[in-house]
């Protein structure tokens, strides 16, 4: 299993230990406040739709500007509807905008049309491409997906062309965790496979006795919106519930009456496992072969979250092994699956087609939070559902373009060194600069840490429009500090950034530094980010590729035995540095790689004798 996805296994923590280190300077990094505002003025212009600005012969006609005499009224904005929407959500849109519903329309059909509208509405089936944000770069201006993924929206380009992306990510949360109660209880009493018997003719009472629930423990792997909502109802049922998630708050587990449990706890304790957990890459097939090792014999599964958090061709071993007694399943990895899927015609498996938020008062709820959004950002409001940000100038960019970089690393760095089921609440940001803070604006950096820290095990998207909801919705405490650096002719925006993160566990005990925090500081250097302290250790070497932490006692020929076993794996090294606390006693070496070390290179590391702890991460 990948580094990024230990956090969702949750292992057990090594014990903190303690460092003093004088009260010095800590990190920094910044915006310039006059171009913070550059780029809020831009955001407005790209938004709002009521914007009158100078038409130069160079800019495009994106809209109608009028004078304060004429008392002809503004043209409203128009959106094309590419996708079924239910009625509810179109009688919003039409209280603000012209509407057009064109649904079903070919790709060449939707490039030729998309330049006559300022926001598209589409659902899962429109591949709103890069292609097609070129043809409305004019004009167009907001894209709303109706709906949670938005796996077929080309985010990057949608951003480059200035446009605004929005979703709906609440509405269909009540219907979702109903139909996985509804497979939950299915699958337990055989309902489908019995139906499909007694409609053939056969009358099977004993071979579809079923299993009771009462007294049973479901195991809930993602506990947001929907996750919790199963929770409820399973509690309704007689079950014990526990649940796995690095961001769930304990006191809302407890109001609930779930047991927040490590991932490991939770697969081996749970008669029942309900999947809500995003499609991320620390998430990908992290059910396989090994998972399903660790599970009771005979345990039963309902996913109806996404299809490849699940590698079915495992399911399908565990399916006829026994080890796995059912499955119910309403998401696959391809939709929709072949004809011939095994895993789709096993008799023990309970199918549906992806149908969690297919319920009237759903869809009518997606139309409406669609429409709402939609209507939002054409007002140049910046709505919660945002998942892109309006281009940020270019100039911005070329001053924090390295320190954007190394924020977003330490974040994502930082989060892998945590173990443990608590999860994290608390983090602080410490910017050392050489600045006036009040020409300091730190709203990008404090974004690209939320990012680094939440992405890896989170299907959000991340950015200084939702950066603040985002860390808000998962309960994290972001703190930012600001300290003098006393070097006032330095010219980079600042010296360096602290990432710290409190009242956690660690998965690698040289991390934690004074105050049993896990620490991790950086800095650019030569235009390239570079972690510079783990824990009370300082190391050098740059944040590309993934690295190595290997915690060593300090001794003779600790590099060389490193580097033999990385060479002989034919893993090259980018970067090597060794820090410790004095000579003789602990060090931290840390080891850049250009490629992911196997298990079998990884425990060689781990099993030289002056090696105390390692651990591998994902940047």
């Amino acid at each position: 299993m990948s580094a990024s996805r230990a956090l969702l296994s949750s292992p057990h923590g090594g014990a903190s230990r303690t460092f003093t280190r004088a009260p010095t300077r800590l990190a920094a990094a910044s915006i310039p406040f006059a171009r913070c505002g550059a780029l809020r003025a831009r955001t407005a212009i790209l938004s709002s739709p009521a914007a009158t600005v100078p038409v130069t012969s160079s800019e495009p006609k994106r809209r109608i500007s009028r004078s304060v005499s004429d008392s002809a009224p503004l043209a409203k904005p128009a959106v094309l509807v590419a996708e079924k929407l239910g009625e509810a959500g179109l009688d919003v849109l039409r209280q603000f905008a012209d509407v057009e519903c064109a649904y079903g329309m070919s790709p060449a059909e939707l490039l030729a049309k998309v330049a006559q509208f300022d926001a598209l509405i589409v659902r899962s089936g429109t591949k709103v491409t890069r292609e097609v944000l070129e043809a409305g770069r004019g004009r167009l201006r907001v894209v709303g997906r109706a709906g949670v993924g938005i796996d077929n929206v080309d985010l990057q380009a949608a951003t480059e062309a200035g446009c605004l992306v929005v979703n709906a990510p609440t509405a269909n949360t009540v219907a979702a965790a109903e139909h996985g109660i509804a497979l939950l209880a299915c699958m337990a009493r055989n309902v489908s496979q019995a139906d499909a018997a007694l409609k053939a003719g056969k009358w099977q009472r004993a071979k579809y006795v079923g299993v009771s629930l009462v007294g049973k423990t479901l195991a809930i792997m993602g506990f947001g919106k929907v996750g919790s909502e199963v929770a409820r109802r399973a509690k309704g049922l007689g079950m014990h519930v526990i649940a796995h998630d690095p961001y769930a708050p304990a006191d809302k587990a407890r109001a609930i009456g779930a047991e927040l449990v490590s991932f490991e706890e939770a697969i081996a304790k749970a008669d029942f496992i309900s999947l809500h957990m995003p499609l991320t890459p620390a998430t990908s097939k992290v059910f396989n072969d090994e998972s399903f090792g660790k599970m009771k014999t005979g345990v039963r599964i309902i996913n109806v979250a996404r299809g490849g958090v699940i590698d079915e061709d495992a399911l399908v071993r565990a399916l006829d092994s026994g080890k796995v007694a059912q499955a119910a399943l309403d998401v696959f990895t391809v939709e929709p699956p072949a004809k011939d899927s095994k895993l789709v015609l096993h008799e023990n498996v309970t199918v549906t087609p992806h149908l969690g938020a297919s319920t009237v008062e759903a869809q009518e709820g997606v139309a409406i939070e669609i429409a709402e959004a939609v209507g939002g950002a054409l007002r140049g409001e910046l709505a919660a559902t945002a998942v892109n940000a309006p281009m940020v100038p270019a100039e911005v960019l070329s001053v924090l373009a390295p320190y954007v970089s190394l924020a977003e690393k330490l974040g994502r760095l930082a989060v892998q060194l945590v173990a443990g089921e608590s999860g994290i609440k608390g983090v602080k940001v410490v910017y050392t600069s050489a600045r006036d803070p009040d020409d300091l604006d730190t709203r990008l950096l404090r974004a690209m840490v939320t990012k680094g820290i939440v992405e890896p095990v989170s299907s959000t998207f991340v950015n200084l429009v939702n950066a603040d909801y985002t860390a808000k919705q998962r309960g994290l405490r972001i703190a930012e500090e600001r300290v003098s650096h006393d070097n006032a002719a330095a010219e980079a925006p600042l010296e360096s950034i602290q990432v710290r993160l409190s009242h956690v566990q660690s998965k690698f005990a040289g991390a934690i530094s004074d105050g049993g925090d896990i620490v991790v500081v950086g800095r650019v250097k030569y235009g390239v980010p570079h972690l510079t302290v783990v824990g009370p250790y300082e190391v050098d070497v740059s944040l590309e590729g993934n690295l190595i932490l290997c915690r060593q006692i300090d001794q003779p020929g600790m590099i060389g035995k490193v580097g033999n076993i990385l060479g002989q794996r034919n893993v090259n090294v980018s970067f090597m540095s060794v820090g410790r606390t004095s000579r003789g006693k602990q060090a931290i070496m840390a080891i850049g790689v250009d490629e992911e070390p196997d298990k079998k290179t990884l425990e060689k590391i781990g099993a030289i004798p002056a090696v105390e702890e390692f651990v591998f991460l994902e940047l």
